[in-house]
């Protein structure tokens, strides 16, 4: 599949880095460094633009690595760019760690991985078919 894309970054356009790749790296475009306090948060620009076609999304998600070595996620995971929005892509960046983060210009801070979508309809009914779990839910199915 094609989309189109504006890179007004000072960096390259995203691409997957291996053949099995998911999703592709996005990069901060900042003009200076932006130190996240502990459990502190803030909107990165990456300065891509895109424009996906109906029935897609870009979903914005965390890097593992970012999130197990440094306690730096994505705060709304995954987040979701809509196929009819046409501003810049920011990540929402959340600092879980005891620690100062400190992001710099072109550092990797997510992924955006391309999905296609259903639009569901709606049917209102009085009752729902059975099954075995029925309404049992959070942990229902036992933690083993």
């Amino acid at each position: 599949m094609t989309i189109k894309i504006i890179n007004r970054s000072a960096h390259a356009t995203p691409s997957y880095e291996t053949l099995a790749s998911a999703g592709m790296d996005l990069r901060a475009n900042i003009i200076e460094p932006i130190t996240l306090k502990p459990l502190q948060r803030a909107i990165i620009k990456t300065g891509l633009f895109i424009e996906l076609p109906v029935g897609y999304e870009a979903q914005v998600r965390p890097r593992s690595g970012l999130a197990a070595k440094k306690g730096v996620t994505v705060l709304n995971a995954p987040g979701t760019v809509d196929a009819d929005y046409r501003g810049e892509i920011g990540v929402i960046l959340v600092n879980l760690s005891e620690e100062d983060f400190t992001v710099e210009n072109g550092e990797r801070i997510a992924q955006l991985v391309i999905a296609k979508h259903e639009r569901a309809e709606w049917i209102e009914v009085t009752e729902l078919s059975e099954t075995a779990r029925g309404e049992g839910g959070f942990g229902s199915t036992g933690t083993k």
